[in-house]
């Protein structure tokens, strides 16, 4: 979903939640986030009268693509050309981008393969095989393990099979956990990282409204860039990929979106959720609040301070309102009170069966237990930690690299076993520019806002700031150190753990410091919190299934998930918004607001505007279930073909992380027409259009 906003105009989120008609367990109509081994054949086939194939299936997962630094996209021509969301791209985009040349702004078309600019750390993923390990994660639990040895075995196995599975076939290989801990997939991923950007508007017609239009309807964004995967050197040869329907979808049609949704808490105990509304919530709100302060400082010193704090500025404003949404979805009474009584329901289920009852039931007790614990140590352990500046994370990165392969696979933190370590370097080794004025205003903002929330005398933060001020720290430090040059921690990484020790880089050696308190900090995560909560978690699992089967979904994870829906309005403020905009409604939003802000349009809008035909329609609405991670799925139809882009749900859909409303909840899409529209006519994209529409260049390649 778009990623940025400062208006808050939710208090249309509660009255959206008036009503509700599906329940959690018992599934509606057009709601899910299906697993591609449990697709939603029966309800598609009853609502709509059309069933998936296995075939079908297999040409929609191999088409669709996830990008690994959050988003999703497709494949849409046989020569490697992906399509996605221009925010979602933005990151890659900016750090292509100069002084001098701000593709973010101005937009960029490469009219030959040649010109097409090469990301510095982007890596795309297909998921090519699932593997169900369920049985062999579970059985690495033995009878009489404490929960914190039973974690250490399920993460050892996973490990395992992660290693195994990633020499035997090369792949990406990473095992899942669905259902929260009540099923372990291992999906294998081809790994793609020679990925280059090809076609980006300019973001004031990707973003067109700004923040005040973010996560509402009716739109009008052309949120839409195209990159190309390489393999080889040479533009990689797919068979999958999706055909393109230039008409798109019929008002009432049904439509798919295949993504990557990034979390959902829909399966959490009410416990779960009360945390979140009393704690959790409010904290990361405050410190988004704090972050975007900073931002804005930096950004009024100039126009290239405002260009290198856009990209954290456009995330934070996005997070503020989607989570603001979210907020006032916890604060409902209704929300909460239709929650408890479907908990209580699914208890009354399993009461039915004593043996159930007494093996399931108290795992609810101990989630409760274990929350109003860290309840009380959340603040202080959100603060710990590098937040703010990138180039600590580097430098705790390196650190913890270097310790971390001496020891045996299964012993490592998360994130440092063997099939996890290519991933680390690529991110470890990206030649993306690093502002250094840039990391001394958000790691000395960060420093502050931790003083104020858990006291400078926090044991974590005395040995960060030893004495200093903030600000004396970060620039103390990030002048100093050599770890913007990727060279530099190449170097080290290469070096090993010898030449880490033997480095005098200050934020190695402040890395060095507090490593040991971050791994104190986690340790007591572990015992007292993760490993009750993941043997609890498993437990309310286990009794779902054995309740309800796999009528039902698990949460989001970001992977790969299948939604269904119809393209169709929704009553609004007192009216109809319609399913569909078109360029008449474009021109006139940016006239009704004199072209001024967030509602001007690039000049070659009005240059061109009498070549346009105006009636082409823009962005539409439908029912499918998404949330943040789907952004840049494709939309298509039951021919797989693409008819839509999606980039942002509407304001009703925002409590769409706990529950669905579908009289209310509407996922937003950029039409294909608008898309071929604009390349052909706005932006002299010819040769990428006929390519799109399937007679392009690289054709004959």
């Amino acid at each position: 979903m778009t990623r940025n906003v400062f208006s808050l105009k939710l208090r249309f989120v509660c009255t959206a939640l008036a009503v509700f008609t599906l329940s959690i367990f018992a599934k509606g109509p057009d709601e899910g986030m299906w697993t591609f081994d449990n697709p939603p054949v029966k309800q598609l086939q009853k609502r709509y009268h059309f069933t998936p194939t296995p075939d079908w299936l297999e040409h929609v997962r191999l088409s669709a693509v996830r990008f690994n630094d959050g988003g999703s996209g497709s494949f849409v021509s046989p020569n490697g050309l992906v399509m996605t969301n221009h925010h979602v791209g933005v990151g890659q985009i900016q750090k292509l981008s100069t002084p001098e040349r701000d593709l973010v702004t101005s937009g960029f078309y490469a009219q030959k393969p040649e010109e097409e600019l090469k990301c510095p750390d982007l890596e795309l993923n297909v998921l090519v095989e699932m593997i169900n390990v369920t049985e062999q994660v579970l059985a690495a639990v033995e009878p009489g393990m404490s929960d914190e040895e039973a974690l250490k075995a399920r993460q050892a196995k996973i490990a395992k099979i992660e290693k195994q599975s990633q020499d035997k076939t090369g792949l990406r290989s990473d095992v899942v956990d669905l259902y929260h801990g009540g099923e372990y997939w291992l999906y294998r991923y081809q790994k793609y990282t020679d990925v280059r950007l090809v076609f980006a508007p300019e973001r004031q017609a990707a973003y067109f409204g700004g923040d005040l239009d973010n996560f509402t309807y009716p739109r009008y964004d052309l949120d839409v860039a195209f990159f190309r995967v390489y393999e080889d050197g040479k533009p990689l040869k797919t068979d999958h990929y999706f055909e393109w329907k230039r008409n798109g979808a019929e008002e009432n049609e049904l439509v798919f979106v295949v993504g990557n949704p990034g979390s959902t808490n829909r399966l959490y105990t009410h416990a779960q959720l009360e945390y979140e509304r009393d704690y959790w919530y409010p904290l990361l709100l405050k410190y988004i609040d704090g972050r975007m302060a900073i931002l804005k400082e930096y950004a009024q010193q100039g126009p290239e301070q405002e260009r290198q704090a856009l990209i954290q500025m456009f995330g934070l404003g996005n997070a503020k309102k989607a989570l603001t949404g979210e907020y006032q979805g916890l604060l409902d009474e209704k929300v909460m009170k239709l929650h408890k009584e479907q908990e209580a329901a699914f208890l009354a289920k399993l009461a039915e069966n004593p043996e159930l009852q007494k093996e399931y039931a108290p795992a609810w007790k101990t989630i409760e237990d274990i929350y109003n614990r860290y309840a009380q140590e959340m603040m202080a352990r959100f603060y710990r930690g590098a937040r703010g500046s990138k180039l600590l994370n580097f430098a705790l990165q390196l650190v913890r690299y270097t310790e971390e392969i001496e020891k045996p696979d299964q012993d490592r933190l998360e994130g440092y076993h063997d099939s996890q370590l290519e991933s680390r370097k690529f991110y470890l080794l990206s030649k993306a520019p690093i502002y250094k004025e840039l990391e001394k205003a958000n790691f000395a903002g960060t420093l502050q806002m931790a003083i104020e929330a858990i006291g400078a005398d926090d044991p974590f933060l005395k040995t960060v700031l030893d004495g200093k001020s903030p600000r004396e720290v970060a620039s103390s430090l990030i002048d100093k150190t050599r770890l913007d040059d990727p060279e530099v921690r190449k170097t080290l990484l290469e070096g090993g753990k010898k030449a880490v020790e033997a480095s005098d880089d200050p934020l190695i050696n402040l890395a060095r410091k507090i490593d040991p308190i971050l791994r104190k900090n986690r340790q007591w995560y572990k015992e007292n919190i993760e490993s009750v909560k993941a043997a609890a978690s498993e437990k309310i699992a286990r009794a779902r299934f054995a309740v309800y089967g796999k009528s039902t979904y698990p949460d989001a994870t970001f992977t790969l998930r299948l939604s269904y829906g119809a393209v169709k309005g929704y009553a609004m403020n007192g009216t109809e918004a319609p399913y569909k905009t078109t360029l008449y409604g474009l021109y006139d939003r940016s006239l009704s607001f004199d072209k001024k802000g967030d509602f001007a349009l690039p000049q070659r809008f009005w240059e061109r505007q009498k070549n346009l035909d105006l009636s082409t329609p823009v962005n539409f609405v439908n029912t499918t279930d998404i949330i943040g991670g789907n952004s840049g799925s494709p939309v298509i139809d039951k021919d797989a073909r693409i008819v839509g882009l999606i980039f942002d749900g509407n304001i009703e859909s925002l409590v769409g992380r706990f529950i669905y409303n579908e009289a209310k909840n509407r996922a937003v899409a950029v039409h294909s027409a608008y898309i071929i529209e604009a390349l052909q006519k706005l932006y002299d994209a010819q040769a990428l259009a006929e390519e799109i529409l399937g007679a392009g260049r690289h054709a004959a390649e």
